[in-house]
């Protein structure tokens, strides 16, 4: 059993990528006074939901890791699959940066079309390998669709920002 285990790097990997891409996002999401001052749209989910929502995600995409890796035939598939992984967890943790610690929503917005990218193409590559795998994507492209929105709708509502 434990062979078997060290056999699968991509559980280690998906498990790692999900603990440092929560951990990051909860430790650089700062709701303290500029955003509290933020004027939001009616339709934003509670500030409680957020973190719900993100991990609930963030898991799902861990679990499509594994299949996508499972169904994959060839190293370089793994290796592409991977990349593709640990590129979509810094571009999670750079919006973070770019909207809560650096307070420029509208940076934060142009980099959420790169993260939404990085979704799409995840879920391509996935769904050559593992049609499984690709779905649980689904809620994560539709929840950075939310976000590029609500993203919109902050700068429009308080920008501009400097």
């Amino acid at each position: 059993m434990k062979s078997s285990f060290y056999k699968q790097p991509h559980i280690i990997a998906s498990a790692v990528w999900l603990l440092v891409v929560i951990m990051s996002g909860r430790l650089l999401t700062d709701i303290g006074p500029w955003y509290l001052a933020l004027k939001q749209p009616d339709w934003k989910p509670p500030d409680w939901a957020f973190g719900l929502i993100w991990m609930t995600i963030f898991l799902l995409a861990s679990f499509s890791w594994h299949f996508a890796w499972r169904g994959s035939s060839t190293k370089k598939q793994k290796i592409i699959l991977s990349c593709l992984f640990i590129a979509n967890g810094l571009l999670n943790v750079f919006w973070s940066v770019l909207y809560f610690q650096w307070h420029r929503p509208d940076w934060s917005l142009i980099e959420a079309i790169f993260l939404w990218l990085s979704v799409f193409a995840i879920m391509t590559l996935t769904w050559r390998f593992s049609k499984f795998a690709a779905l649980f994507l689904t809620p994560y492209i539709i929840w950075v669709s939310l976000a590029i929105l609500l993203n919109l709708e902050t700068i429009r509502l308080n920008g501009p920002f400097q």
